[in-house]
């Protein structure tokens, strides 16, 4: 059967929506484990990391496939280079959450509540969660304008990481015993706020897609 440009360039379209609902996934479930302290579900997500990495070089050679033989211009050339970076991003998204899980497999007992609840770990997550369905719903209907929203939650995360070592090390003073406990959720804060800067990544390139606006290291005003 002949593919023409239009019939592969959906075909990456669909593709690019299956990584971002398979990542997507991946941080669910592992923050999950690492409330739960689920072993069981850590291993899964660790597991579903192949089936991670064998879409993203899918994806690849897919866009190296359609740029040789189609030449793409304008738009199709942005949505290619697009697709490219935010592939790159999503895979990146997915080796975070399996670093997460990786913790929940080594250690023998869970996260004290207390720590979560004091860090907002809960609003990191669902925080994290909403920046998701905004950039799905920008890659679907090529909306900007919910493309941009993410910028303002990314905040949110940058504001709950940049809080998380002074109360960290305050802890530690108090109680010495919860080191390793403390430095183990310091590490999957940080890994959360650079999910968040990963997505952020994501949502520029829609932007660039779309209005073939450059929005990365633009001056505020």
């Amino acid at each position: 059967m002949v593919v023409n440009a239009e019939q592969q360039r959906e075909v990456l379209n669909q593709y690019g929506l299956e990584m971002l609902a398979l990542c997507q996934s991946q941080v669910e479930k592992a923050k999950d484990a690492f409330v739960n302290h689920d072993s069981d579900l850590a291993e899964e997500v660790i597991n579903t990391e192949k089936r991670v990495n064998a879409l993203d070089l899918k994806i690849e050679k897919d866009c190296e496939k359609f740029l040789a033989l189609y030449t793409p211009v304008a738009i199709d050339l942005r949505f290619i280079m697009a697709i490219r970076k935010i592939n790159f991003d999503l895979e990146r998204i997915a080796d975070h959450a399996e670093g997460i899980s990786r913790y929940v497999v080594q250690e023998n007992k869970p996260i004290e509540p207390s720590l979560l609840e004091a860090l907002r770990f809960e609003t990191m997550y669902e925080t994290v969660t909403s920046m998701f369905e905004n950039i799905t719903t920008a890659y679907e209907h090529k909306d900007v304008k919910i493309a941009r929203k993410v910028f303002k939650k990314d905040k949110i995360l940058d504001k709950i990481n940049r809080k998380s070592f002074k109360f960290i090390e305050a802890e530690i003073r108090q109680n010495i015993e919860i080191t390793g406990q403390a430095l183990i959720l310091f590490s999957v804060i940080k890994k959360m706020e650079r999910v968040g800067d990963l997505l952020k990544n994501v949502a520029e390139e829609i932007i660039f897609y779309i209005e073939a606006d450059v929005v990365k290291h633009k001056k505020k005003k």
